[in-house]
């Protein structure tokens, strides 16, 4: 899918007390709705209805980008990356093993700081909020996991990647409301040819980039040890 086709950007940061920020973008990365709805499972009723009035019976007209991992592990992680020596080994006695291959690119180039996915018995509420936000969505074809904090380090010396945006609905919580418009840029800079989407040998969800990772890459780490770990 290209960016071309796309007529809005969303963006979803994701909070249960506070609520879902939403922000949309049009394809000249023009902020021109954003909002908050509950951080319940009413609140994603309201999302959706929400990305159906933008996107009238063409699903394919909006990308989305959710700042929430995009399901549980189904099992403990089995792998874990050993930096010094570049490799990857066995989970060890007393190791917890949360964590997707997603993550582990992310924590090893040194982009940011992952909130290690769980199993679902595990996770807190916000993630869990944000794996039923993207069964919701399985119907659109492009609805991307981002990671924010990566964007923010990956573009801290970019000048090209603008947007316009209104202050408007930023006051109930401005960081996230600031990690949905980030969110939605994200995607859209992925689908211009711009970025890159890591992850998900394991079969547990890739994170999109708004660029891709070339200074110090670990091309190691993009290879998952097991096949027999894929689902």
């Amino acid at each position: 899918m290209q960016a071309a086709i796309i007529k809005y950007f969303v963006g979803v940061d994701i909070q249960v007390r506070r609520g879902i920020a939403y922000a949309v973008f049009d394809r000249y990365s023009h902020l021109i709705n954003s909002g908050w709805v509950l951080g319940s499972d009413d609140g994603i009723t309201d999302l959706v209805e929400i990305f159906e009035e933008l996107s009238p019976g063409d699903p394919g007209s909006i990308a989305v980008g959710i700042d929430a991992p995009r399901q549980p592990l189904t099992q403990p992680r089995k792998w874990y990356w050993n930096g010094t020596n570049r490799n990857w080994r066995q989970r060890r006695a007393g190791e917890r093993g949360f964590g997707r291959h997603c993550e582990v690119i992310i924590k090893a180039h040194d982009i940011a700081n992952p909130q290690w996915t769980p199993l679902h018995t595990e996770a807190p509420e916000w993630m869990k909020l944000g794996f039923t936000i993207f069964k919701a969505l399985h119907t659109y074809p492009c609805v991307c996991e981002v990671f924010p904090s990566a964007t923010y380090r990956m573009l801290k010396d970019d000048r090209n990647v603008r947007a316009d945006i209104s202050f408007a609905n930023f006051n109930s919580g401005p960081k996230d409301m600031l990690d949905a418009c980030i969110a939605a840029l994200t995607v859209q800079e992925f689908l211009k040819g711009n970025g890159e989407e890591v992850g998900d040998e394991d079969g547990l969800g890739s994170i999109v980039l708004p660029s891709p990772i070339d200074e110090g890459r670990i091309n190691e780490v993009f290879c998952w040890p097991s096949s027999v770990d894929k689902k």
